[in-house]
């Protein structure tokens, strides 16, 4: 138990000491951690909102962040969480630049779907038609609640996972899924009452 406190009391690289008599976690190898983790980087990006056309630099952007930083790291049991917060971060800066790039107007805002391969064009159809839904009935949810919401149901990370990767409470994480799930339920029926012409 008091492992999980520590563990949703936030991360960081100089983090707690291991406990007495543990043996400390072996830092894995770049290759490893880029073969077990690029998935999670890409999709994680994604949803935080990166348009498909800068997501091979900012999923490489990531990785050498991840490259130049990984032999610092203290808690090797909570990579997964490290790596979700250099995501965010990597983001939010790719964000602060495109919208500098854009006021200067030396970009367009343009943003491109993601196509989801499929054995058929009329599987990828459904799916791309499911896959719109599904966006937009997350895009109708706050920005808190939706990103809780996605760690849990779409990467099935744990409650206390997402605590630790968002630096908030384990109480927070659940106030934001139980009210993100009760929105999402409540848009879902909306979208399914439109959908039947009731």
């Amino acid at each position: 138990m008091a492992a999980r406190e520590d563990r949703a009391a936030g991360f960081s690289l100089r983090g707690n000491a291991p406990a007495p008599g543990a043996v400390p976690a072996k830092v894995p190898s770049f290759q490893s951690v880029y073969r077990q983790y690029f998935n999670f980087v890409w999709s994680s990006a994604r949803r935080l909102g990166v348009e498909v056309d800068a997501m091979d630099d900012l999923v490489q952007e990531v990785f050498v962040v991840i490259h130049a930083k990984l032999e610092t790291l203290e808690r090797p049991e909570a990579l997964r969480s490290w790596i979700y917060g250099v995501v965010r971060r990597t983001v939010s800066m790719h964000r602060r630049a495109k919208r500098t790039r854009t006021r200067a107007g030396l970009v367009a805002a343009a943003e491109d779907e993601a196509i989801s391969p499929g054995p058929t064009p009329l599987e990828r159809t459904e799916l791309n038609a499911q896959l719109e839904v599904l966006a937009s009935l997350l895009a109708g949810l706050e920005e808190p609640k939706r990103e809780v919401f996605e760690l849990i149901e779409l990467e099935e990370l744990t409650a206390p996972e997402v605590a630790e990767m968002l630096s908030i409470p384990l109480n927070t994480v659940y106030s934001r899924l139980r009210g993100a799930r009760q929105a999402f339920e409540a848009a879902l029926s909306r979208y399914n009452a439109r959908k039947d012409g009731r």
